[in-house]
């Protein structure tokens, strides 16, 4: 199960920095994460956080935002990718008041609001999960592109889902700046983050 599991991610990965590679990067700061700058996807969400409020992108406006989806069961790439940004966020030291990490669940089945909560602000108090209909997480997966594929469990409630560990990253105006693979180390991805804030 962990082998198929790190080859969808993989495939996941590939997938989608294939299609982004396409993307014409314009002028100006350089990044070590893949600059998809004017990508024609990943524009937009509505769902609900952890304290049960309607979100939309638009609500995090002056922030960089950096997205990641997963989900509260995950065993492995979940955890290990939250605390990565959790480690990020500490090397960012006061920047850090400037971005909002969301984790938009691929199990909106059972990754409630209730749910949802202590597990991410467990990573750090600013990390907010959003969930939604099984139609609503649908149509935000499919607008981002993200591969989710739910895999049967011993009993009808032990699944797990297969999904990439890549992340999104939006500057403070709302537009998709970034595609960030998985391996990135939290220095790498703080960098980034950095240099997003410094160009406004």
């Amino acid at each position: 199960m962990a082998s198929r599991r790190r080859w969808l991610v993989a495939v996941g990965t590939a997938a989608v920095a294939a299609l982004v590679s396409g993307c014409g990067r314009q002028s100006g700061p350089t990044f070590t994460a893949t600059d998809i700058t004017g990508a024609d996807f990943a524009r937009q969400f509505q769902l609900t956080d952890h304290d049960g409020k309607p979100r939309s992108l638009e609500d995090f406006r002056g922030q960089v935002v950096v997205v990641f989806f997963g989900f509260v069961h995950c065993p492995d790439v979940c955890p290990t990718s939250l605390a990565k940004l959790a480690s990020a966020m500490k090397v960012l030291g006061d920047d850090s008041g400037r971005v909002q990490v969301l984790l938009i669940t691929v199990d909106p089945e059972r990754d409630t609001a209730a749910v949802m909560k202590p597990y991410v602000t467990h990573f750090h108090p600013r990390f907010l999960g959003l969930t939604g209909s099984v139609d609503d997480i649908g149509r935000t997966t499919k607008e981002f592109r993200v591969i989710a594929q739910k895999q049967a469990g011993a009993t009808p409630d032990s699944y797990t889902v297969d999904h990439s560990s890549s992340m999104y990253v939006f500057d403070g105006q709302g537009r998709i700046r970034l595609f960030v693979n998985g391996t990135l180390a939290a220095e790498t991805i703080a960098s980034d983050i950095r240099t997003l804030l410094a160009n406004g």
